[in-house]
């Protein structure tokens, strides 16, 4: 027994001791958690995320990686930093038996010439006991145009030469004028609203559409809602139009307030989508609207409308559905001649040839009325939507109540949405609006003729 004894505390300080010693053997063992790093989209000049990966030593005994090397050196656009020490180039880096380092890396891509996106590419180096080892990175990136707190106090015109980043705010000032061409692309920063106190006008077409979005591009951040702020129309706002624009990612997507200072409405929509809001898609109070063929979906509160004013929404499709992100939580439409102190203004509002529909997990009813003034108009015509009662204070013609639109692919999980109606050729809208003057659709397809399809999509 005594030799039994002898022999494993020998045993075991030998195991010990080789575990203390490096392995120099050319077959010693490396793994990597990745074989590259790929980086989404990248501004030129803003850096990126930080990512990482980890290198494991599967042997028995210490490793000693001899160098740890970024290919492209003090030129790389890309940095990297080996458990908290940042270089280009570290030697005799230690990895304990059956242990691991992790690597970070950055990249930032200098301002050029170029208007296209482009690709940067490097590797990280890994070298042990006359072994190599490399990680592969690359970089999606793209010259822009960046505004820090900029202030628009003339005519001015966006192209779509480059993309627009925003940081700060964008404000268009009450005697200034943005227009913006078909294909143009609005990147916002977390802090950065667009503010117009003056006229805003999207010359968006549906092949090349003008986007509003979060300036995080890469996975799952492009995704997030709330990632800016959105856009915001004030009092002295007049004439604004917006045609093919997709406003998505942001905390209240549009907001509009105060009367219009003509005749015309303060805001025309047409053939927009407003995708993806964590608080309010659109969010109007004591205004005046025109809404055509558009598209708000998945936001926390789609349409919510207060203090009265004048709304036209034509051929609209309002759906919302839970998911990882945004709760459906809140009726489809919301309209009160009300503010928060319960003083109230006249409202006149129009619903023709809309779906307002969603999931049935939190919302009895997808439209919602509270009348506390006197002058309350509200028309729903040749609308589809979903409630087990019906809204008080409204008059309702020739609408369709609690009939799934089957839309094409509503997938939560996934967070794919589809809300065209063309795959089922009894779906409940199909020639169930009345003629309107709209002769196109959200996809700027034809509207068929005789009887239009209820919503913002036509069946082709």
């Amino acid at each position: 027994m005594k030799y039994i004894i002898t022999i494993f505390i020998v045993g075991f300080f030998f195991l010990s001791c080789k575990k203390e010693n490096f392995i120099t053997s050319a077959d010693a063992r490396l793994r990597t958690s990745v074989d590259s790093l790929k980086f989404d989209t990248i501004f030129t000049t803003t850096g990126s995320i930080t990512k990482s990966f980890k290198i494991f030593n599967t042997n028995e005994q210490k490793l000693l990686l001899s160098k740890i090397k970024l290919g492209g050196g003090t030129t790389s656009a890309f940095k990297m930093n080996v458990n908290g020490i940042a270089a280009n180039e570290l030697n005799n880096i230690e990895i304990a038996a059956n242990d691991s380092i992790y690597v970070f890396v950055t990249v930032t891509i200098n301002p050029t010439a170029a208007s296209l996106p482009f690709i940067i590419s490097d590797s990280i180096l890994i070298h042990f006991n006359g072994n190599n080892a490399k990680i592969n990175l690359e970089a999606f990136g793209q010259n822009a145009n960046f505004i820090r707190n900029g202030i628009i106090i003339s005519n001015v015109n966006f192209t779509n030469t480059l993309p627009y980043i925003i940081l700060g705010s964008l404000q268009v000032a009450s005697i200034g004028q943005l227009t913006i061409n078909a294909g143009t692309k609005i990147y916002c920063h977390a802090n950065a609203p667009i503010i117009i106190d003056g006229t805003l006008i999207c010359n968006g077409s549906k092949a090349q559409p003008i986007i509003f979005s979060g300036d995080r591009l890469d996975e799952p951040y492009n995704g997030f809602p709330a990632a800016w702020p959105g856009i915001y129309f004030n009092s002295l706002s007049k004439d604004n139009v917006m045609q093919f624009a997709q406003v998505k990612n942001a905390y209240q997507a549009i907001v509009v307030t105060a009367p219009t200072t003509n005749a015309n409405p303060k805001l025309i929509l047409k053939q927009c989508i407003i995708d993806n809001a964590y608080d309010a898609g659109l969010l109007f109070s004591d205004t005046k609207i025109l809404v055509e063929n558009c598209l708000v979906s998945n936001c926390g509160r789609a349409v919510e409308v207060s203090y009265g004013g004048s709304y036209t929404f034509l051929h609209c499709t309002i759906a919302s559905y839970s998911n990882n992100y945004v709760l459906h939580k809140n009726s489809g439409i919301l309209l009160t001649d009300a503010n928060s102190n319960s003083q109230t203004k006249p409202l006149n509002t129009l619903l023709q040839n809309c779906i307002v529909y969603g999931d049935a997990g939190f919302v009895q009813n997808e439209i919602q009325t509270s009348k506390v003034g006197s002058s309350f108009v509200v028309n729903i015509d040749h609308c589809l939507y979903r409630a087990v009662a019906d809204p008080t204070n409204v008059t309702i013609n020739a609408s369709l109540k609690n009939i799934d639109p089957l839309f094409d692919s509503i997938d939560n999980s996934r967070r794919f949405y589809d809300f065209r109606i063309t795959k089922n050729a009894t779906a409940p809208n199909l020639n169930k609006g009345v003629a309107t003057f709209l002769l196109k659709d959200l996809d700027d397809n034809n509207r068929s003729v005789g009887l239009p399809d209820i919503g913002a999509y036509e069946k082709q």
